[in-house]
C-alpha cells in the first residue's frame, strides 16, 4: 500500500460535506433579539446537503399552532431545523388532517428522506403545524 493512501483518505473524508450542510445547528436558532426559535422552516433543499436549508424562512416559535399554513408555505417546506428541547409536528394536511410526523430536536435538510406512508415523503407535503419547547 502506498505511503500517500492514508493523506489521500484523510483528505477525502475532510473534503466531504457534513450531513447538517448549510441548516444551522439547532442550538444556534435564536431571533435576532436573542429570544429563542422552536423551529425554522426551508422552502429549498437540494441533492447536495451544503445547498439545503435555502430560499425563504418560516421562524416559529414555541406554542406555534399553524392548523392552516399561509398558502405560499403550504406544500413547500423541504428543510427543517428544530431548536434543543423542542418539538415540531407536522401534518400532511390542512387542519391537522392526514399524516402526521414529530420532528425532535436536530436538522433535517432534505425531508425527502423521511417517508410519509409507504409511498411518499415529508418534502412539500406540509399543510399544518404546531411546534412546542421545554
Amino acid at each position: 500500500m502506498s505511503p500517500l493512501c492514508p493523506l489521500l483518505l484523510t483528505l477525502a473524508l475532510v473534503a466531504v460535506p457534513g450531513v447538517r450542510g448549510a441548516c444551522p445547528a439547532s442550538a444556534d436558532l435564536k431571533s435576532a433579539d436573542g429570544t429563542r426559535t422552536c423551529a425554522k422552516l426551508y422552502d429549498k433543499s437540494d441533492p447536495y446537503y451544503e445547498n439545503c436549508c435555502a430560499g425563504a424562512v418560516l421562524s416559529l416559535e414555541s406554542g406555534a399552532d399553524l392548523p392552516y399554513l399561509p398558502s405560499d408555505w403550504t406544500n413547500v417546506i423541504s428543510s427543517i431545523v428544530v431548536g434543543q428541547r423542542c418539538e415540531l409536528t407536522v401534518w400532511s394536511g390542512r387542519g391537522k388532517e392526514g399524516k402526521s410526523r414529530k420532528f425532535s430536536a436536530g436538522s433535517y435538510p432534505r425531508l425527502e428522506e423521511y417517508r410519509r406512508g409507504l409511498f411518499g415523503d415529508w418534502s412539500n407535503a406540509i399543510s399544518s403545524v404546531y411546534c412546542s419547547c421545554k
